[in-house]
């Protein structure tokens, strides 16, 4: 009986069990309108004490639940997927560490708790992404971590701005010093924060290299972890955003990335870079709405998009397992005859991506784009809403034709099977909730039902773009008939749009070429060159030729010696009688 029970089950009931207590109390909290500050004094010496808080509402119980109830279905899945790992003690331990981090991050209401559970998430990510020990995992890693100081430092800067306050409880200082400059200049400092966690432009790169990470991981960090902590924190800091500059350019930069991304995807033939893009894609729908003032829906579909997400990275490990660990798309095919259950889920998920009616996507982006179109947005913003849109489902459908339909492209007698079931059950869960999870948090969270009355026009253009966008990616990802892709014909077009607008090699060679010249042009001339010539090795040769002499002299016959030691004593001799 306690052979059976690993780590992987022990943590996954445990999870599961907080996960249901989390949402259903995060319910009950939304229907009485419950807020709860619980303060724990650590430490009190003399008149100073170290108190730490936490903020129990509706939002952060739900939020604890998701997050819970997706990692407790992932550390399952994991027991399969990860089974012929040595180490998978310390990978689940790691990923609990994680989760851990993330729960502190969402129940502080104070800044250095905050602060605490944010390095958390970026150092047991970096962690996690160098898990297989090679030089792509380790370079990754290195981006992501990197990448994700600038956020840190930023944090610490808004830290040390609210000692002008006399308490790091951000909470009580938003409504009353959302007109102060100095509340303004934390609103800065944060917003810069989340979007290098988010991923916006220009801190993108970083999230397509942390693929190097293990799928199980991926399906995390992608869903409701590390890329969330930032949207969630800017929800949190929703007052400073709205009425001025800020949510201007929060709004620009996002719908730009959003954009970006869905554009991406289009080109990239990497499984899971291109569900990596996606999540990108969302991310920046989260951060835009929540720009123009809406950190309800934010939250909304920061939920949903959690489900399905989840789901499509296990779908996408199922399916990598099962093909030797191939990722490439061209090499897929037919999926859905040797892997039904397993293609079933994939294609529900990527259907709830694309906002099909009454999966669980679609409650949250059907209602952020018809806000969209009720909002004061200009024709710029508005037009990168919906072509993203029409992006959205447009990599989703070649994806599904690439890997769906025609024959297997991979090596012949190839065993695919549908027959991992811990990976399939741990799946299973997850469908289930991306199929009702987005109807019932919408009763949940808009108990009121909400008419939006819009022109035939606007309240059809969604299904319009999304249509169209179907029917172009279907369009690109068929090109058997003169096998040749459009895509190569304008080959720069296509490298500019397929590599993240150059972001990668910006943010890496761009950044680390110049030193690595200057660090060799200083090591060449400097530590090899001059320094060598004047310090050790020319004093080793100066000493070396004297030290020659010295021998020569000492080794030639007794006559030389004595006639040396005879001028030697009258040397002394002159010396003395002087």
């Amino acid at each position: 009986m306690l052979k059976s029970l690993s780590i992987c089950l022990v943590s996954f009931f445990v999870l599961f069990f907080f996960a249901i207590s989390c949402v259903f109390l995060g319910f009950y909290f939304i229907s009485c309108d419950l807020v709860y500050f619980i303060e724990w004094e650590v430490l009190s010496l003399n008149s100073g004490s170290i108190v730490m808080t936490f903020l129990f509402d509706w939002m952060s119980l739900i939020f604890m639940g998701f997050v819970l109830f997706i990692s407790s279905l992932v550390i399952f899945y994991s027991q399969e997927y990860m089974g012929g790992d040595y180490n998978i003690n310390r990978f689940i331990l790691l990923v609990l560490m994680f989760v851990l981090s993330m729960m502190f991050l969402i129940i502080s209401p104070n800044l250095i708790s905050i602060l605490l559970g944010w390095d958390g998430l970026g150092l047991v990510s970096y962690l996690l992404v160098i898990y297989y020990q090679n030089v792509k995992s380790y370079n990754a890693g290195m981006l992501t971590a990197l990448s994700n100081r600038i956020g840190d430092v930023a944090l610490l800067l808004a830290i040390a701005w609210m000692l002008n306050f006399g308490s790091w409880n951000y909470i009580y200082y938003l409504e009353v010093g959302k007109e102060s400059a100095a509340m303004g200049l934390i609103g800065v400092l944060v917003v810069l924060a989340a979007m290098t966690k988010s991923a916006q432009i220009p801190f993108s790169s970083w999230l397509p290299a942390a693929m190097a990470a293990p799928t199980p991981v991926s399906a995390l960090v992608h869903s409701s972890t590390l890329v969330t902590a930032g949207v969630y924190l800017l929800i949190r800091f929703n007052v400073l955003l709205t009425g001025n500059w800020l949510g201007s350019f929060l709004l620009l930069f996002a719908g730009l990335t959003m954009f970006m991304a869905g554009l991406g995807a289009n080109f990239e033939f990497d499984l899971k870079k291109i569900i990596a893009l996606s999540t990108l894609s969302q991310l920046g729908l989260m951060m835009s709405i929540l720009a123009m003032g809406f950190p309800k829906l934010a939250f909304f579909h920061l939920l949903t998009h959690a489900l399905f997400k989840a789901l499509l990275f296990m779908c996408a490990g199922a399916i990598i397992h099962n093909m030797s660990d191939s990722q490439d798309i061209r090499f897929m095919g037919g999926l859905v005859n040797h892997m039904p259950l397993t293609a079933s889920c994939f294609n529900l998920s990527n259907l709830a991506l694309c906002g099909m009616p009454f999966l669980a996507g679609f409650y949250s982006k059907d209602l952020i784009l018809e806000i969209v179109s009720l909002s004061y947005v200009n024709l710029f913003g508005f037009v990168l809403y919906f072509f993203s849109t029409g992006l959205t489902v447009c990599y989703s459908l070649r994806l599904a034709y690439y890997s769906m339909s025609g024959e297997f492209n991979n090596m012949s007698l190839h065993p695919l099977n549908d027959e991992g079931w811990v990976m399939l059950r741990g799946m299973l869960g997850l469908t289930l909730m991306a199929v009702l999870g987005g109807s019932m948090l919408s009763w949940v969270l808009f108990p009121t039902p909400v008419m939006i009355c819009l022109p035939p026009l606007l309240k059809t253009l969604a299904l319009t773009v999304s249509v169209s966008g179907g029917w172009v990616g279907y369009e690109l990802a068929k090109f058997a008939l003169h096998y040749e892709l459009q895509a190569l014909r304008s080959y720069f077009a296509s490298s500019f749009a397929g590599s993240m607008w150059f972001m990668p090699f910006i943010s890496t060679y761009g950044v680390s070429k110049s030193p690595l010249k200057g660090g060799s042009f200083v090591v060449k001339s400097f530590d090899q060159g001059w320094s060598e010539y004047l310090g050790a090795q020319g004093i080793y040769q100066y000493f070396l030729g004297w030290s020659r002499l010295n021998q020569g002299w000492q080794n030639n016959d007794l006559k030389t010696y004595l006639i040396s030691f005879f001028l030697w004593v009258i040397v002394l001799l002159v010396l003395a009688f002087l």
